[in-house]
């Protein structure tokens, strides 16, 4: 059966999307910025009885990410799925941040997902399937944070552009737009969340979403 590959494994969202996909029977790939913090999650999602690949790679360098996907379709094969879900999240204000700080944050919320599509997404487009999913937020901008809510309004973007150029080979790309602080026993617990994104990769063509928006 096809994989699936998230990328931006923590402990919050991607666990969950991860542990979601592999109680369907998908063998997942993970990729996150740390050894521990990868491994760690590698070893719940194996608990369900798929493999589990932990892969260390920072989403914001192109070469550590490419070849991190690389190492992944070697493992499992092309993936079914992709869910690019890192992101530099803090709040900072207008003017708070210096230009590196911002670039920085730019580059793992949206360069990132695109180096990340521009890597995976044209295979799928060859064999006509394939998910491509990104976690989005702030449906509206919040001046408490400037950089997430630009890098959020970005990826948004992303997505419509990816969706007009492979939704017709038959790639599903779209967004889950999480509204709220995302914690575990609340209303934006990870593992409720990670249901949208099964969701969307199951959907049929004719009902395709380009963003699903959770509000708890």
């Amino acid at each position: 059966m096809p994989g699936a590959v998230v990328i931006g494994a923590g402990p919050g969202i991607g666990r969950s999307v991860a542990r979601r996909f592999a109680r369907e029977g998908l063998p997942v790939a993970l990729v996150a910025r740390t050894g521990a913090t990868v491994r760690a999650v590698a070893d719940d999602v194996a608990s369900l009885g798929v493999p589990a690949v932990p892969l260390v790679a920072d989403s914001a360098d192109e070469t550590a990410l490419r070849t991190a996907l690389d190492a992944a379709a070697g493992e499992l094969g092309a993936p079914d799925v992709v869910v690019y879900n890192a992101a530099i999240i803090r709040p900072d204000g207008l003017g708070d941040l210096p230009v590196r700080a911002h670039l920085e944050a730019w580059s793992v919320n949206v360069v990132g997902a695109l180096t990340a599509a521009a890597h995976t997404v044209p295979a799928m487009a060859q064999r006509g399937a394939g998910s491509f999913l990104v976690t989005g937020g702030m449906p509206e901008p919040k001046p408490e944070y400037v950089s997430l809510s630009l890098g959020k309004a970005g990826v948004r973007t992303l997505v419509e552009l990816l969706d007009i150029e492979y939704g017709p080979a038959g790639v599903h790309v779209a967004s889950v737009t999480v509204d709220g602080a995302v914690a575990p026993g609340t209303a934006f617990d990870p593992d409720r969340i990670a249901e949208r994104y099964w969701d969307l990769h199951v959907q049929p063509r004719d009902r395709w979403q380009r963003e699903a928006l959770y509000q708890g």
